[in-house]
């Protein structure tokens, strides 16, 4: 892989690369000074393991859904793990650690099985579910970062997280695949570490047969200008439900209120010529608009926003379950506006009927919504029904291929 390659991948890891240039200083390999690099997690471990398939932890969670029709009518969708699942899903979450260094430590603490919980759980009807812990760039260190404070004590220490996940990556396939088609998940500064994952180590490689399809959701992969491919060459951009060893990637913005110019997401690096970030809309992977089949948390938010839920129904009894469908009222389509490309979400609003008319999911930054994050904090709910419909249609079509 060229330099310049490697600088345009290092820049596509979401809020961090483009903050400031730490995550650059920790994800793209270099020679380090000696004792910079931690030492190795040990991946035999299952406590080193966020989710581990037949495990009592936070993706074996409920996941029982309130439908939510557009007259306000409800009804309760159960859920349940498969544990014959035919294949798998690796996911590498997000930034959401609270510790209070730049790099979080091995412990998962509520904020990293509340994320697993939102973005993950849910698959387990479709495939085995395998999230390492690994020690990420902190929320403290983000927050730091963005609002022009000191990093904290310590300093990044290059390539960790990275390395962490390469680590628990090579562990899986060595003790735990055995021959299995694998769905690769990601958000934000977790699909920047899938990003480099598969430039690095699958792209082109044998371990690539394995590749059912990868989501790589909240950062900016960068594609050549209207094609598939461009950080990878041989992984190109999904265009049909049964299609597999493709990639989907999209960053959300509510369509009323498009990427401002200081965006962070929808837009390749300045230095990736002729390139724009990649936008496939997992409803619709041929392009156009269609509704999203959202699973949106009924109460809280997802990565620490201190913005609620309106109530789901006028006047309507309160919802117990941890998750709330809502057919109809999102749809999604990607658009080229303003050098931006992106996943446009619509609020299909009906003040005559007595659902909702609007969902929670903003940054909020002092009380004010902060738009050129649009609605990262709920990438994945958006269109998690979408996502799981893949993975199991995906993942069929990668064991019909296998069939003699």
């Amino acid at each position: 892989m060229s330099r310049k390659m490697l600088a345009v991948l290092t820049a596509t890891t979401g809020a961090l690369a483009l903050a400031a240039g730490v995550w650059q200083a920790q994800a793209q390999p270099q020679a380090q000074p000696q004792g910079s690099v931690l030492a190795k997690n040990d991946y035999a471990d299952k406590a080193s393991w966020l989710c581990w398939p037949g495990r009592d932890d936070a993706c074996a969670g409920d996941n029982t859904t309130t439908v939510i029709q557009a007259d306000g009518a409800a009804s309760v969708e159960t859920w349940a793990v498969d544990a014959k699942a035919p294949v798998d899903c690796f996911y590498v979450y997000p930034t959401v650690s609270n510790d209070p260094g730049v790099l979080s430590d091995m412990t998962a603490n509520a904020e990293e099985r509340r994320v697993v919980e939102q973005q993950l759980a849910r698959l387990g009807a479709k495939c085995r579910v395998y999230a390492p812990l690994y020690r990420q760039f902190t929320l403290t260190a983000l927050r730091a970062l963005v609002t022009g404070g000191a990093l904290p004590a310590g300093g990044p220490r290059p390539n960790t997280g990275y390395l962490d996940v390469v680590d628990a990556w090579n562990h899986y396939l060595a003790h735990e695949n055995d021959g299995r088609g694998v769905v690769l998940i990601g958000h934000s500064q977790g699909a920047g570490i899938l990003t480099q994952l598969i430039a690095n180590e699958i792209d082109g490689k044998p371990v690539q047969d394995k590749l059912v399809s990868a989501f790589l959701i909240g950062t900016n992969l960068p594609v050549d200008k209207g094609g598939k491919t461009g950080t990878f060459k041989s992984i190109p951009l999904c265009e049909a439900a049964d299609q597999t060893g493709c990639a989907v990637a999209y960053v959300s913005f509510r369509a009323e209120a498009p990427p401002p110019a200081n965006s962070r997401f929808g837009v390749a690096p300045a230095q990736a010529t002729n390139m724009e970030a990649a936008c496939v809309n997992p409803a619709a992977l041929a392009g156009g608009k269609a509704d999203l089949h959202a699973y949106l948390a009924s109460s809280g938010n997802l990565l620490g926003s201190s913005e609620e839920p309106q109530p789901w129904v006028k006047d309507g009894p309160a919802i117990t379950t941890p998750f709330v469908s809502v057919p109809g009222l999102l749809s999604g389509e990607c658009v080229r506006q303003d050098g931006f490309h992106y996943l446009a979400v619509t609020v299909n609003a009906d003040p005559a009927d007595p659902r909702t008319d609007t969902i929670a999911g903003d940054v909020i930054q002092n009380g004010v919504i902060a738009k050129d994050w649009g609605l990262h904090l709920i990438d994945v709910n958006l269109a998690m029904g979408d996502i799981a419909s893949l993975v199991d249609s995906q993942g069929a079509a990668w064991l019909a291929s296998r069939q003699p």
